[in-house]
């Protein structure tokens, strides 16, 4: 998953979550999300941290990739508020966003690792 606007990697491996269970689960039961991967989740307006363990960023995006809402280090037992513009979400390890000065507006694309 790259942010074209900065020309910058957010995720080298992105796994997809579509199905309502997978999206439901999405990162529950792991320790940690590794440096490089990240979890696209679709649709999606709003992420919950419930029995998570460790922080994520979170981007959202709409239907067309821009980015409509950031929330930087999202801490476990906590919640987002629904984006209505977003479609979808990117899930990233803590400090991506920070690192790669993504922002509102920014154009994100899916690559061939986001699969």
């Amino acid at each position: 998953m790259e942010n074209a606007t900065r020309g910058v990697v957010l995720a080298e491996r992105a796994g997809l979550a579509v199905g309502f269970w997978d999206r439901l689960v999405g990162l529950l039961g792991r320790t940690a999300l590794a440096d490089g991967a990240g979890l696209w989740l679709q649709p999606c307006n709003s992420v919950h941290m419930w029995f998570m363990r460790f922080p994520i960023d979170v981007v959202f995006a709409s239907a067309e990739g821009r980015v409509v809402a950031i929330v930087p280090t999202l801490r476990p037992w906590s919640m987002t508020r629904p984006y209505f513009g977003a479609t979808a979400a990117l899930e990233l390890p803590a400090g991506v966003i920070a690192r790669t000065g993504t922002t509102l507006g920014d154009q994100l694309i899916q690559g061939p690792a986001c699969a």
